[in-house]
């Protein structure tokens, strides 16, 4: 009982049950929901006061509500194994040689920039040299560039590169836009998807101020992934899921009927046209009609984007009961993310 509250305590389990971290706040809290239960892992949260869950479709799955701040330093202390989180929280937030690593920085939800902005009365500064200018002439009065911000070690890293010496970071809780208005910083480093707070609080972002492209990140702790076979196989289902349902998002299933003497005959005329060949080439069969002419069911897999064209070329070539689905899930013969997982893990 003793061992099982010490490991309880450090973030261990004695079992292969796989514990993810999801933001429990923030931009990033909804949208990781929702882009879970679009992949086919809707979360089972019986309350909203309950910080553990559970993702009914995938057994030994725990999912543990966290502050979007803390998760990678979770993952990282070893009282989660995967973390779903902003691109731009780890990059601030990563233990350098920690047990962290990323996954997949990209997972295609929750995009955003880290943007520098300053107020649009400030006319002559639009990009970073003269931001380094300014920084200048402020030191030169007495006193340097305030800068209001959550990311204090990208922004420090971003302005250092840029040549910008001479600035403090400003300690503002809340909401940024309104602390040059309010007199608490001169200037902000500051997420934005749209860029529409930032206009509406007479911000400006300069034109070589992005610092960070971000989105939703998978990360997860080396040392746990590597110590248990159960949980890192339960991580590869999690990452094919969403990568199955990500490849499918781009494709659409079509099937038609097509005459021809043979399975080879059409084939040949389905493959006249680069954009049917699909993910591996057409797939044909036999239909057994009652009019005793050699129909062939053709079903293609093709870019969203090659709808139309497709289609009409299935009826130039006499294509009839042209139908069109969504696939759920595209599975490739094996899976991009887990396979650079393994290589990062060593196990490859």
């Amino acid at each position: 009982m003793a061992e099982s509250l010490r490991q309880q305590s450090n973030g261990e389990r004695s079992n292969g049950d796989l514990r993810l971290a999801i933001p429990s706040d923030g931009a990033m809290f909804e949208v990781t929901e929702e882009y879970l239960a679009a992949s086919g892992l809707a979360i089972d949260r019986p309350s909203a006061r309950r910080y553990t869950a559970s993702i009914p479709s995938m057994k030994g799955v725990e999912v543990v509500y966290q502050r979007a701040a803390d998760i990678t330093s979770k993952v990282d202390s070893g009282n989660a194994d995967l973390g779903m989180v902003g691109y731009d929280n780890f990059a601030e937030t990563r233990l350098e040689g920690g047990d962290t690593i990323l996954i997949a920085p990209d997972l295609g939800y929750g995009k955003c920039e880290l943007v520098v902005a300053v107020p649009d009365a400030w006319m002559d500064v639009d990009s970073m040299s003269d931001l380094a200018d300014l920084s200048v002439e402020f030191r030169e009065s007495g006193r340097d560039l305030r800068v209001a911000t959550k990311f204090r070690r990208l922004v420090s890293r971003f302005f250092f590169a840029n040549g910008v010496n001479y600035f403090s970071i400003a300690g503002v809780s809340g909401t940024l836009e309104a602390s040059p208005t309010m007199g608490y910083a001169d200037l902000i480093v500051d997420i934005t998807a749209s860029g529409v707070t930032l206009r509406e609080n007479r911000l400006k972002r300069l034109e070589d101020g992005a610092v960070l492209a971000s989105e939703g990140a998978l990360i997860g702790n080396r040392r746990l992934l590597i110590a248990n076979p159960d949980r890192l196989e339960r991580t590869r289902e999690l990452i094919e899921r969403i990568e199955a349902r990500r490849n499918a998002g781009g494709y659409l299933r079509i099937t038609a009927n097509v005459e021809g003497d043979s399975e080879e005959a059409v084939a040949a005329k389905v493959l006249e046209r680069p954009e049917c060949a699909g993910l591996q080439g057409p797939t044909i069969s036999r239909v057994y009609g009652l009019d005793g002419r050699r129909w062939h069911a053709v079903t293609v897999y093709v870019a969203k984007s090659s709808l139309t064209s497709v289609v009409d070329f299935f009826r130039a070539i006499g294509g009839a009961s042209v139908t069109v689905a969504e696939p759920d899930y595209v599975f490739g013969q094996e899976s991009p993310i887990y396979t650079r997982l393994l290589a990062e893990l060593g196990l490859a």
